[in-house]
């Protein structure tokens, strides 16, 4: 029997990752994790607290010790948070150990999708757009996304069902599983 791969889900808040992991895992029959609710779970605490106590530091530490840890399990998808990719230890770790799909969206799409959720610590600052923060975190990590993904879907103007069902047959049909 061969040994399923794992995959991997990149891209910017917003852009889908654990709506469509979600479907994808159940697509394929696979477990489901997501880094900042596994985060969350072993804290006890959400993400923007972990932030204001912690900082952000503090929080990628978290981050990368609990991704490097859920890499390692065999037949998951993971959706990973927005700014994990810029460890490249964790870049390292998603792109050796499964496939990586990077969810591709736009700001105008991230600013619509992330406009009422309050988990979002790197967003909502006093006297700096979401637009502008959206934009200089796309600046510093879309390259950093196209560099270690194995395929690119936009998700702009396509339901999560429709995005699970076309990455399901494309792993299919190019024999990833």
């Amino acid at each position: 029997m061969v040994e399923k791969r794992n995959i991997f889900l990149i891209g910017p808040m917003g852009a889908g990752k654990s709506t469509i992991g979600k479907q994808l895992s159940q697509k394929l029959n696979m477990d489901f994790y997501d880094s900042d609710k596994e985060i969350e779970k072993r804290t006890g605490a959400n993400i923007a607290w972990v932030f204001d106590v912690e900082g952000e530091k503090g929080f990628r530490i978290r981050e990368k010790k609990i991704i490097n840890e859920l890499t390692k399990k065999s037949g998951i998808v993971l959706a990973t948070g927005g700014g994990s990719i810029e460890s490249e230890n964790i870049r390292n770790a998603l792109s050796s150990r499964g496939t990586v799909v990077y969810l591709n969206t736009t700001i105008e799409k991230q600013l619509i999708r992330t406009n009422r959720d309050k988990n979002r610590p790197l967003l909502n600052k006093k006297n700096i757009s979401n637009r502008h923060i959206l934009e200089a975190l796309a600046k510093k990590r879309n390259h950093l996304y196209k560099n270690i993904s194995d395929f690119i879907v936009d998700t702009d103007n396509k339901s999560a069902k429709s995005i699970a069902l076309y990455i399901f047959k494309k792993f299919k049909s190019n024999n990833f599983l």
